[in-house]
């Protein structure tokens, strides 16, 4: 168990420009994602019926929340570099669902955004936050 519980926050060896490279990365993706979900998060504590997808079967509202929290809450983890592969799990899981069940139908021009952000998450997932987050703080203390 401890070792999986590394592994989730272990940054990688990575040299600056490299870790230099993941923090803009994370930072980029982190604050562009950040805007979808706030939406979301506006949606949800809004007065009225929650309008929103199901594209799973869980109701609407159950729905959103998951999504609030992968885009609005997970890319706050991501920005901070806090549980890095972690936060990219629901992340990934959104963008998966976002391009294949909700636009399942629509041209590929429709769905790349979606499939760049799934792409980037499975990087980030791959090589961990890099130096510059607060897993490497967290990485030194449960070693």
């Amino acid at each position: 168990m401890k070792k999986l519980v590394r592994f989730f926050f272990d940054t990688g060896k990575h040299s600056t420009s490299m870790s230099l490279s993941l923090l803009f990365l994370r930072l980029a993706v982190g604050l562009l994602m950040l805007t979808h979900g706030y939406g979301k998060l506006m949606m949800l504590v809004a007065e009225g019926p929650v309008q929103f997808a199901d594209p799973i079967g869980m109701g609407v509202t159950a729905s959103l929340i998951l999504v609030v929290f992968a885009e609005f809450f997970c890319s706050i983890f991501l920005i901070l570099g806090v549980g890095t592969r972690f936060s990219v799990i629901p992340l990934l899981a959104t963008m998966l669902v976002a391009a294949f069940i909700i636009h399942a139908n629509d041209p590929l021009n429709v769905k790349e955004l979606a499939l760049f952000y799934g792409a980037i998450y499975i990087f980030l997932f791959t090589t961990g936050a890099g130096r510059f987050s607060l897993d490497t703080w967290i990485h030194k203390k449960i070693k």
